[in-house]
């Protein structure tokens, strides 16, 4: 298991003026991808893979808030949703949101930790 944070996601109530606070505060380069509803965020430079390029950093995301996930979020990388749910409801945590497609990219879900924070978790998908 990674155990990684390798991803955060910002909500808002108004993408853009989210998108343009982010970009202009701190020179995020914000790509919106509607037929997702979500907004991909890039803190800093990328290899062709569209990966961080520099160690130290990860990029993001933002979306339309919602009940689920109403704060701020950090996604951890796992080998599987499945897994890393059963094992933080054996814990005392919840899920949220069960493992849910992303695209053709992986896989996400969101659970409760034991004091009641909102966590993300990733699963890649298998290389085709």
């Amino acid at each position: 298991m990674s155990g990684k944070i390798m991803h955060f996601e910002i909500p808002f109530d108004d993408g853009e003026r989210a998108r343009t606070f982010y970009a202009d505060a701190f020179g995020w380069s914000i790509d919106e991808m509607p037929e997702l509803d979500y907004t991909i965020v890039t803190t800093g430079p990328v290899a062709d893979s569209g990966m961080p390029a520099d160690a130290g950093y990860i990029n993001g995301g933002m979306y339309q808030r919602s009940t689920e996930a109403p704060h701020p979020v950090v996604t951890i990388d796992v080998p599987s949703i499945d897994d890393a749910l059963k094992t933080v409801e054996s814990l005392g945590g919840k899920t949220v949101t069960g493992r849910t497609p992303v695209a053709d990219m992986g896989f996400a879900a969101y659970f409760t930790d034991t004091e009641g924070n909102i966590v993300g978790l990733w699963e890649n998908a298998a290389p085709a």
